[in-house]
């Protein structure tokens, strides 16, 4: 696609979640403005004009021009939402990615892992994996480049470029001697929407579906049609959690999956008349009747919510998890001058009951500065195509609300040390041939030896709260019985401590074998292998065998 085209699209896109929406130039908006607002309008712009001028000249020191605009833009700016934002000719290409989702790259994932920036998995299909990288590698140095104190992102851009040029990188693989050398050839690289699909179990199926670029809604269909093809769908799971949005057409093209012909699904108003526009299904659904599930969490934000709120407001869905992260703001993107864009909000969308979802308004503060929020005491209520009760503002909330359970203070550390992943990096290249299918007696131990000599501690919650009492008793001098007491407490906290592994056993086979599934399959493995231990993903699967109850939570 030439970069004219990819202009075009991305000035006509519209977006939620803080890509591009149908374009309002400024001019569109004085047409309408009086004529007291055009005079505070030019006469703040030459006050500006003539404290920039004055600075940038006279100030003691050099100033550089550009950087000081930027931090003015920025200020004015910062005043409003956090989605209104300028995007200078160096970040513009990311709005194209975000739009159209496509890049030029090697298909690599990279990731802060043990203190160094590493693979942690490979696409499918592209140079990086047909080559032999695997997760877990270690970049050294990528097209002469020496990248070992540098950031992710700036290898990122070192990995990208224009498709057809090829890179050559050197990187370091545990059990290997030595470094090896790789010549990958950049790709047009397609970024997955979905990224797994599949039956959890006989007759309900899953799709995990990671983001709302423009192929989001073909990519869901085609998902449906292969699980159709091979074997019968008594239900559906759709899981929006993590997903922060994207383009306000595609969650239309994604809800319309599910939803009858002519279904109103999003509507949307701002302070513009051309603000104004409803949309609603154009097509026949491809799952029009099968019971689903929607699975949402606090990072579950804007094309997320419209998907979840439409399919709960049409009764089409129940809704599983926590609630959802409330932003109901549209973005139009607006090219300027130089390669600039300016992201700035200009409506609200409003889901087929009639509520926003909003929950922060950001134009008023209470009096310690803090964004206002309303409470739900003072929330409208709405109703579902059934007559079902449901709020406006603050997200969507879950039918059934289904908190993830707390791994305990070991399992956290372990993922913080990252000793799962380096463990299974280790692992993986000591048995090649083996089968990694199951966590085994003899891996559990491997990995508590490998703890043992990494000396890995963590500290529980019940240490914190010891310790603060005898801080608290040597401050009021309490009695040595009291010390004595504590001490006591401390030793038999120590001894339980050290049946840490014995304690969190559950968890840690179950993030080992999902590590190892990441390692062995990439991120697909990662996802099938989680699945199994999914507290969510299994009250879903509970609601969708029970017909009953899945009825009568959908008030029919």
């Amino acid at each position: 696609m030439h970069d004219a085209e990819r202009m075009g699209r991305a000035r006509q896109a519209i977006t939620v979640a803080g890509i591009a929406g149908f374009v309002i130039l400024f001019s569109g908006f004085m047409a309408a403005s009086d004529d007291d607002i055009l005079l505070k309008i030019n006469r703040s712009i030459d006050v500006f004009g003539r404290v920039y001028k004055e600075v940038t000249a006279n100030y003691v020191d050099d100033i550089d021009p550009e950087k000081f605009m930027d931090a003015g833009i920025d200020g004015m700016l910062g005043t409003l939402d956090p989605y209104t934002a300028y995007i200078d000719k160096e970040n513009s290409d990311e709005v194209d990615l975000l739009t159209n989702g496509k890049y030029g790259g090697v298909g690599v994932t990279i990731g802060i892992r043990d203190g160094a920036v590493r693979v942690i998995s490979v696409m499918d299909g592209y140079s990086a994996q047909r080559q032999g990288v695997l997760p877990g590698d270690r970049f050294i140095s990528i097209g002469g480049v020496n990248v070992s104190n540098m950031k992710p992102d700036e290898i990122r851009n070192l990995t990208r470029g224009e498709p057809g040029t090829d890179v050559k990188v050197v990187i370091e693989r545990e059990g290997e001697a030595h470094t090896l050398e790789y010549v990958l050839i950049r790709e047009e690289i397609q970024i997955k929407n979905v990224t797994y699909a599949g039956q959890v179990v006989d007759g309900i199926g899953y799709i995990r579906l990671d983001r709302f670029s423009r192929r989001a809604g073909d990519e869901v269909r085609q998902a449906i049609r292969e699980m159709k093809l091979s074997g019968n769908l008594n239900g559906m799971i759709l899981d929006l959690r993590g997903n922060p949005g994207g383009l306000l057409d595609a969650a239309v093209d994604v809800a319309s999956k599910f939803v009858a012909r002519g279904s109103l699904i999003v509507s949307t108003r701002g302070r513009r008349a051309e603000a104004e526009r409803k949309y609603a299904s154009t097509e026949e659904p491809i799952l029009p009747s099968v019971p689903l599930v929607v699975l949402t969490d606090r990072n579950s934000a804007s094309a997320s919510e419209i998907v979840a709120g439409s399919l709960q407001d049409l009764d089409r869905a129940l809704i599983v998890g926590t609630r959802s992260f409330g932003k109901g703001l549209v973005q139009t993107i607006v090219p300027l001058n130089y390669g600039a864009q300016l992201k700035i909000t200009t409506a609200r969308y409003y889901i087929p009951s009639g509520r926003s979802i909003q929950e922060i308004d950001y134009m008023h503060r209470d009096r310690n500065g803090v964004f206002v929020v309303t409470p739900d005491s003072l929330k409208r209520e709405f109703t579902t195509a059934h007559g079902r009760k449901v709020l406006e503002l603050g997200g969507i909330a879950p039918d059934s609300v289904v908190e993830l359970d707390d791994p305990g203070p070991m399992v956290l550390e372990l993922h913080r040390k990252s000793h799962f992943f380096k463990f299974a990096n280790h692992y993986v290249s000591e048995h090649k041939n083996d089968s990694l299918l199951t966590v085994t007696p003899d891996m559990l131990s491997a990995f508590k030896s490998y703890l043992e000599k990494e000396k890995f501690d963590f500290q529980e919650d019940s240490e914190k709260r010891v310790k603060e009492l005898r801080q608290i008793a040597e401050r009021l001098r309490y009695g040595n019985e009291v010390l004595t007491e504590l001490n006591t407490l401390s030793g038999i906290l120590d001894r339980e401590k050290a049946r840490g592994f014995e304690r969190y056993g559950d968890y840690i086979r179950q993030e080992l074998h999902v590590e190892l599934m990441a390692h062995v399959k990439n991120e697909r493995g990662r996802i099938e292998a989680s699945l199994k231990f999914d507290k969510q993903v299994q009250t879903a699967v509970a609601l969708l065998k029970d017909q009953k109850q899945f009825a009568r939570r959908m008030g029919l």
